[in-house]
């Protein structure tokens, strides 16, 4: 797995098959984040395409159920585990299997209060 860095380079394929899943949703948007590809609902991150794997948002409740998946691992950032959220191969994201992990962070993102664009971030 390359190093994770600003420089990263991420899959603009799987980048651009994000934009079609949410091309046709309110409140989405993309950020450079993670030295890949960051998608936020409403403000929120609830997936990022980094390198050539899609890093997804599932909440610590369903870390556990989602990391038995195939081609999962747990998010690592800077050698610690990050609750809630798993890394999904990018070898095992054909269509319906994108979809479905998209569909699991918008979920869990829902789930979420609303973003207040005027609060400071911490």
């Amino acid at each position: 797995m390359p190093a994770q860095g600003a420089d990263m380079a991420y899959d603009e394929t799987l980048a651009g098959r994000l934009r079609d899943l949410f091309a046709e949703l309110p409140g989405v948007t993309d950020k450079r984040m993670f030295g890949g590809l960051a998608f936020l609902g409403d403000g929120h991150l609830t997936v990022c395409v980094m390198g050539d794997d899609l890093m997804v948002r599932v909440g610590a409740d369903a870390a556990a159920e989602a990391l038995t998946r195939p081609g999962t691992r747990r998010f690592e950032l800077t050698r610690r585990p990050m609750r809630g959220w798993v890394v999904v191969d990018g070898a095992v994201l054909d269509d319906d299997v994108l979809a479905e992990w998209v569909n699991r962070a918008r979920a869990f993102v829902a789930t979420l209060p609303p973003k207040d664009p005027a609060a400071p971030r911490k």
